[in-house]
């Protein structure tokens, strides 16, 4: 038996060894076509070709006779599209000489590209900075779990090229800027914000309107979501709408506030519809009409939003906002928010003497000292994981139910053998709101109240590497 197990073993790894050789040979492969058929198309003849096919060209199984028919296998492929008497050889013919940029590869992006993919888009360019990550899995469905850690942006284009080989995925294995946006963004005749974050928004919205490209917007959130187009057909640009950006605490994100896994799935299928109508011209987009999506109720709304607002400060008509402006502006300082929710601003509310550090708080409870201690996240969020022995008070209930901490601090205090009054110490999930907790109890007279620096993210990284980080 130990033989067959070590034999097995032998294999396994022997096996990973020649699937990461293989991987690396598919993408040395990928990255010469690309270089080849760029060569080719920038030889040729650029006057018919467009910008956009020069730099996204096309693989030879995606194109079209010299008469403008589809090719026998192209007419296989796509014959349900064909079909559609108000779609058919025209509006495959425009689909299969569009290009098409997914700015980001999660929950919204996932289906877009997959969409696009399936469908025939020539050209489809992916962007994206992040890794994938387990937590990602259960909503960006264009990724595995053998991918995990590994490039969104590789996990998406792998995932394209298996769905259809014959169209051409343009990879950018970093996050969008001002530095490099235009570059990228000039390039595709469609633009989808993907995107989850409010500076990244206004960014892109900017970029599209300087370089005059329509943009496929939306956003989802819990169990709600929201689609547009914005700049196209009259239709106003992002900041049209929303000339100043909301305060930060009404910006919320999924991983503060979470999201059903299907939501984003259902706005992200909206997107990749409302590109292929632009691109081809069917039916009636989202122009000026924005769609409302309750899950929960199973309701969709259409609402309409004004048009492009003539004072708008980018897309109005005496603007004079410039591709340089736009290179040079902070979005980040503009919006008063990250574009990554990797980088979650922290707060500093209190002095020093007022706050410990999740291995301070480790050594008090290993000593025995008496201390109560109080956990401000909401109550659902407290269901999910909690250190032993915490109290759970709501930061939103704090002030209306002191009285619960006072009992509490007084058992404690009872059950002690020291004369010392326990002392008070609030965590919560990143250290923000424990912070805000402690300055309300200083102000109702609990002066022993102290913030475990960090929260419970940072007792997981510093002290309990088992407790769960969600």
């Amino acid at each position: 038996m130990g033989g067959a197990g070590e034999r097995r073993e032998t294999l396994v790894v022997e096996l990973e060894r020649l699937r990461a050789e293989r991987e690396e040979l598919d993408s040395r492969i990928r990255t010469l076509e690309s270089q080849l058929e760029a060569s080719s198309a920038a030889g040729g003849d650029a006057a018919g070709a467009g910008a956009a096919a020069a730099a996204c060209p096309r693989r030879p199984g995606n194109g079209f006779t010299p008469y403008d028919g589809l090719s026998a296998d192209m007419i296989h492929r796509y014959s349900r599209h064909l079909l559609l008497p108000d779609f058919g050889v025209e509006g495959q013919r425009k689909l299969s000489r569009s290009s098409i940029l997914v700015i980001g590869a999660g929950g919204l992006g996932s289906p877009v590209a997959l969409y696009l993919a399936a469908c025939g888009v020539g050209c489809l360019g992916i962007v994206d900075g992040d890794d994938v990550e387990l937590n990602n899995l259960h909503r960006q469905i264009i990724h595995k779990e053998a991918y995990v850690g590994l490039s969104k942006v590789k996990s998406a284009a792998d995932t394209c090229r298996e769905i259809n080989s014959s169209i051409m995925v343009v990879e950018y294995h970093h996050t969008l800027k001002p530095c490099n946006a235009l570059d990228i963004v000039r390039k595709y005749d469609i633009v989808v914000d993907a995107t989850d974050n409010l500076p990244t928004r206004y960014m892109i919205s900017d970029c599209c309107v300087l370089l005059n490209k329509p943009l496929i917007s939306g956003a989802a959130l819990g169990f709600e979501g929201q689609l547009t187009v914005y700049h196209h057909n009259g239709s106003p640009c992002y900041r049209c709408l929303f000339p100043n950006p909301p305060p930060v605490a009404a910006c919320q994100r999924c991983s503060d506030s979470g999201v059903l896994g299907v939501v984003p799935g259902v706005i992200g299928c909206l997107q990749a519809l409302e590109a292929i109508k632009v691109v081809t011209d069917v039916g009636e987009p989202l122009s000026g009409r924005m769609l409302l999506f309750d899950a929960l109720s199973a309701r969709i709304r259409i609402v309409k939003i004004r048009a492009s607002s003539a004072v708008c400060t980018i897309c109005g008509e005496n603007s004079v906002f410039t591709q340089e402006d736009f290179q040079k502006f902070d979005y980040e300082n503009f919006t008063q928010s990250p574009m990554s929710d990797k980088s979650v601003p922290s707060l500093d509310l209190l002095p020093e003497s007022a706050r410990v550090t999740c291995k301070d708080y480790k050594k008090l409870v290993n000593n025995g000292e008496p201390h109560l201690l109080l956990d401000v996240r909401p109550a659902h969020h407290f269901q999910i994981a909690s250190v032993s022995q915490s109290m759970n008070i709501p930061l939103s209930a704090l002030e209306e139910k002191l009285h619960m901490l006072e009992t509490s601090l007084k058992e404690t205090m009872d059950a002690s053998s020291s004369n010392k009054p326990p002392s008070v110490y609030v965590v919560c999930r990143r250290g923000n709101d424990s912070q805000r907790a402690v300055q309300i109890l200083h102000e109702k007279g609990f002066l022993s109240a102290k913030d475990i620096i960090g929260g419970l993210q940072s007792w997981a990284q510093e002290v309990d590497p088992d407790f769960p980080i969600y």
